[in-house]
């Protein structure tokens, strides 16, 4: 008979823990609700929780507040309609308050990887616009491009099958920041293809 620790679960959910986690041994068996913090505080709900937000902390850590014992960078914010706060939780953590450790794994998984790429995007090889004296990147089924306007810079993006674009709002002081910008805009768009209801804007 296999091992708990060794099932597919198991190691499924080991694979995106930190190295720190697994150093440390906090989350042995991932399947298993972590004990102590407030898994263990009367009053406070185990099942029932779904989170409102996730985010990457730049350049620190803070301390899960469900375990209260480790230390996560990949924050999962939960919320209950019995506990009066919202927690800021880690992955184990988060998949079993929403009864849910496949989609907390697959949320982790999506952001980390989101993430990175991300962190790629101002040193992908962007072209070089003679029309609008700015820059553009074909990727992923869109044109992205950015471009000086007076004395700021703006950014639009065009799903190329569907023609479907948007132009920016908002001003930017240098053409990183609108490329990071239409960045955030474009993983939105592959996240709810606004182009197939025309109606949907963002």
């Amino acid at each position: 008979m296999m091992e708990l620790e060794d099932s597919p679960l198991a190691r499924l959910l080991k694979s995106v823990l930190s190295v720190n986690e697994r150093e440390t041994g906090a989350y042995e068996d991932p399947s298993v609700p972590p004990g102590g913090g407030k898994w263990s505080e009367h009053g406070v709900p185990h099942k029932g929780w779904h989170v409102v937000d996730y985010y990457k902390l730049d350049d620190r850590e803070q301390l899960c507040e469900m375990c209260e014992r480790q230390m996560v960078m990949f924050v999962h914010v939960m919320r209950h309609e019995e506990y009066a706060d919202d927690l800021k939780v880690g992955c184990v953590c988060a998949g079993h308050m929403e009864n849910d450790i496949e989609g907390a794994r697959q949320r982790e998984v999506r952001y980390r990887n989101r993430s990175k790429r991300r962190d790629n995007w101002l040193s992908r090889k962007w072209q070089n616009s003679c029309k609008t004296g700015g820059h553009y990147l074909r990727t992923d089924g869109m044109v992205i491009s950015v471009y000086p306007v007076s004395d700021y810079w703006s950014a639009g993006i065009t799903h190329r099958a569907s023609k479907h674009k948007r132009s920016a709002s908002r001003r930017y002081k240098t053409s990183d920041e609108a490329k990071l910008a239409a960045f955030d805009v474009m993983m939105n768009w592959l996240e709810k293809k606004p182009w197939e209801n025309p109606m949907r804007r963002r």
